[in-house]
């Protein structure tokens, strides 16, 4: 049940970081989801490496998304240059 829980608040996440990220994106539903996710990890280890997080403690939504729009941003730019 966890991991349909992480898919789920991935999918979420990723979605909310399209619609922020200004740009055309037709990314489809498995992108989006993976992009969440990655973005929600980025957050989680990045903030517990620079101390925001303590060990253990996952990020909130709202890191999560900064994080999801980091890797949308990151995705996009390999995208134009293959």
């Amino acid at each position: 049940m966890h991991i349909i829980g992480t898919i789920l608040i991935g999918f979420l996440v990723g979605l909310v970081a399209k619609f922020l990220k200004p740009g055309r994106d037709p990314s489809g539903f498995i992108i989006t989801t993976l992009i969440g996710i990655a973005g929600s990890l980025l957050a989680t280890y990045g903030g517990q490496a620079l101390g925001i997080y303590a060990a253990g403690q996952p990020a909130g939504f709202i890191g999560a998304v900064i994080g999801a729009i980091l890797v949308l941003f990151i995705y996009h730019k390999l995208q134009r240059d293959t």
